[in-house]
């Protein structure tokens, strides 16, 4: 209690200093800029005011964990002061705060530290910083490691003297606005192992030097303008575990040096380019491989027997290329695949009776090719919203939601008839490959707008301007509801009277595109009643030249828990003026979000962890049935690594929202199922007892769990929401059951409160989903 007292800037020796979670209060006192010798500095858990000053050598911290009970969390925000006197330092973190203002000037901090001999951790990811990549980053000491920029509004040229700093590991820049060719003696800096500049203007190809980076474990440069061909010399890398080089100009054919990576784990994607040439055979030496995108490309020639070698694979995507002939029997032995997508090729022949035996397929999608026969009704092919085959006109049977024809098994002897059948075959052949080329062709033209669904294949396509038109301009008449990365409109569609919301993306807001990525990747491949269903995604620009992202939704007729439990006045009219959840109801909708964190967690192929359980989060149908949306902030891991934070999809950050996300975060504890069961206790409790895990009576070491629990079991009735209590029925008896649920899932988990520096660093390090 009670503030920092300014003659602890006396004690010039002092190295470090920690009043983390000490009921602090003031301000911090100029005085503590006399300790030069500081290196470490927390004031994390307090509530201390004011401007950082610029004489103070660093404040920094991890999130405490009595963050999970803060209704308020200020972070730091406005312009950096210069650090000219901070010559011990070592780690220096700014990230994920409002700092910066994206302009010129907001980077001139970061040169005053270009002579500090031991500096090894610089970052300051997602904040607003803009500018130019400053040049005297070249002239930093060798003994940075690690290099963090994404995530924010940053312009201009990777410099080239930044292959100067040869003790560089990570280098991570990610979500800005760089432009320019990737410096072209990169392969100098031989101990990089993570190197991310997606989501940018890179342009220019690929240096070859980039073959001498052979420690490299993932490399990231997708969505970027780059050009040429793929370099061969990138099969020299070989710890790497993942490659994206997906959304640029590459072209020619795939070097087999690559294909010859056998220690790819997490995935290769080089999807949505302009690859020309067959799929190399060499393909089958990925044995390890998790994922295989290669859509959208213009490969050619027959599917390569090889692919049978790739046993670990979960997802391959290989449509929208000018494959032929017939999928190879040999693919049987790719009994592990979740997602299989081979739609607009020019494949022919039977579809594969094997298939029926991928008891882990979840997705298939052999749309647009010249299958023909029978189709099977067994195992994938019995769920007609996993299974896609439109535009395969000679296919019959089936079950009857793929609305096929029926099969017929005459057969008729007269050749003549045999003979124009054959004629008007030949002819709809030609018309439809020649129709396939012209739709490509205009595919790959740069228009106003791209839409691209979440599935790969989407029945619904929208553009920008039917989405203006359906929320009548994103008026304010359609808003319901807002949140951290956009707005969601109220629409009705034109071409058929659809209800959809439209969850619009704020792009000036760090994080928005990758919550937009993160929501797409978790969504595209799930399946279950209880969550919510995404119809399309839309992502290009509007009618100013603006980059423009939206995910489309099936409309739900009653809203959110939210408000349900929390009804505001302006939602009520004359008939709805009670609004409220019945205790039926409220027990519904708790079994319903179970059965779907049980379905992400255990029986989705691919682990999700969801992240942001919250009453807001689950939305309710015209019969009130439950269900789990925005998947902006989930994790994805494959299944044999539930606890593990090595996974293609990771995004980067705290996630979850104050109050339901698990204390052990705070601490920079690794995501897991447990956090979503914490979050669900939390979700229960709040549910019976009608108050918020961020009510202001809860204070210091009170909170909703310990609220219930102190009353738990002979006083439930005390702290039951008083609209329950009203009802008196009998079924209230259940809430001792219902409350030792929600007690047991929101139970703390037993954690050290102080971390080292070192570790510190190791969990911000372990953002990028390698270690």
């Amino acid at each position: 209690m009670g503030s920092i007292p300014p003659s602890l800037g006396n004690l010039s020796s002092l190295e470090e200093l920690s009043f983390m979670m000490n009921g602090l209060s003031g301000i911090i006192p100029e005085a503590l800029g006399q300790l030069k010798n500081l290196s470490y500095f927390s004031v994390g858990g307090n509530n201390i005011s004011g401007f950082v000053l610029s004489q103070l050598n660093l404040i920094s911290g991890k999130i405490p964990i009595s963050l999970s009970n803060a209704s308020n969390l200020n972070v730091l925000s406005g312009n950096v002061p210069s650090f000219e006197k901070l010559e011990k330092l070592s780690i220096f973190f700014l990230d994920r705060n409002h700092l910066g203002h994206g302009r010129e000037g907001d980077l001139h901090f970061i040169c005053t530290l270009v002579n500090n001999t031991k500096l090894e951790s610089l970052n300051i990811g997602e904040n607003s910083f803009g500018g130019s990549f400053p040049e005297c980053i070249s002239n930093f000491s060798n003994t940075l490691s690690r290099l963090v920029i994404e995530d924010n509004k940053i312009w201009g040229r990777i410099p080239d003297g930044i292959v100067n700093l040869m003790s560089l590991e990570v280098l991570g820049a990610s979500q800005n606005q760089l432009s320019g060719p990737i410096p072209f003696d990169i392969g100098r800096l031989k101990n990089m192992k993570l190197f991310f500049t997606r989501s940018n203007f890179l342009s220019g190809s690929i240096p070859g030097s980039i073959g001498n980076l052979t420690g490299l474990i993932q490399l990231g440069l997708g969505l970027n303008n780059l050009q040429g061909n793929i370099p061969w010399s990138l099969g020299e890398c070989q710890n790497l575990l993942g490659i994206d080089l997906s959304h640029n100009n590459l072209s020619g054919p795939i070097p087999t040096q690559v294909l010859g990576l056998s220690s790819l784990s997490l995935g290769l994607d080089l999807s949505s380019n302009y690859l020309t040439g067959e799929l190399p055979a060499e393909v089958g030496n990925l044995k390890n491989v998790g994922k295989l995108y290669v859509y959208r490309n213009r490969l050619s020639g027959l599917l390569p027997s090889n692919l049978a070698s790739c046993v670990s694979l979960e997802k391959l995507l290989l449509n929208g290329n000018l494959f032929e002939g017939s999928v190879p029997l040999s693919l049987s032995s790719l009994r592990g695949l979740v997602a299989l997508d081979i739609s607009d090729n020019n494949l022919s022949g039977r579809i594969p009776e094997f298939l029926v035996n991928f008891r882990e397929l979840k997705y298939l999608n052999l749309s647009f090719n010249d299958f023909e026969g029978a189709m099977p009704s067994e195992g994938v092919f019995k769920n007609a919203s996993a299974t896609f085959v439109a535009g395969n006109n000679k296919l019959c049977g089936g079950i009857p939601e793929l609305h096929l024809s029926r099969c017929n098994l005459k057969t008729s002897s007269n050749s003549s008839v045999r003979l124009k059948i054959a004629i008007v075959v030949v002819i709809l052949g030609v018309t439809l490959v020649s129709s396939f080329l012209m739709i490509l062709w205009f595919r790959r033209k740069k228009g106003l707008q791209r839409t691209m669904a979440c599935e790969e294949t989407s029945l619904l396509q929208l553009s920008y301007q039917s989405i203006v038109r359906a929320t009548d301009g994103f008026s304010m008449q359609n808003l319901i509801g807002s949140g951290s990365f956009g707005s969601v409109y109220k629409g009705i569609l034109e071409v058929n009277g659809a209800t959809i919301a439209v969850k619009v993306l704020d792009l000036l807001n760090p994080g928005a595109s990758r919550s937009f990525l993160a929501e797409c990747e978790a969504l595209k491949n799930i399946r279950h009643r209880n969550l919510v269903k995404v119809l399309t995604a839309i992502s290009g620009v509007d009618y100013q030249g603006n980059d423009f992202k939206a995910l489309v939704y099936e409309f739900m007729t009653n809203g959110s828990l939210e408000d349900w439990l929390y009804p505001s006045v302006h939602m009520m009219n004359e008939q709805d003026t009670m609004k409220s959840l019945n205790f039926f109801q409220r027990v519904n909708v708790a079994i319903d979000v179970a059965h779907a964190l049980e379905y992400l967690h255990h029986r989705c192929g691919t682990l999700i962890i969801h992240c942001d359980l919250k009453p807001s989060n689950i939305l309710l149908d015209e019969e009130m049935v439950g269900y789990i949306s925005d998947f902006g902030l989930a994790k994805i891991l494959s299944a044999d690594k539930h606890n593990s934070s090595n996974n293609w999809s990771s995004s980067i950050g705290f996630r979850g929202t104050i109050g339901y996300a698990p204390p052990e975060y705070g601490m920079g504890s690794n995501l897991s199922t447990k956090g979503d069961v914490y979050s669900y206790g939390i979700l229960v409790l709040e549910m019976f007892t009608g108050k918020r895990p961020t009510d202001e009576t809860f204070k210091e070491d009170s909170n909703l769990h310990n609220f219930v629990k102190a009353a738990f079991p002979e006083r439930v009735a005390e702290i039951t929401d008083p609209i329950l209590v009203q009802e008196r029925v009998e079924h209230l008896r259940c809430l001792n059951s219902i409350f030792e649920i929600g007690l047991t899932c929101s139970a703390e988990s037993p954690r050290s409160t102080r971390l080292s520096k070192k570790h510190s660093a190791l969990r911000r390090e372990n953002k990028y989903g390698i270690f």
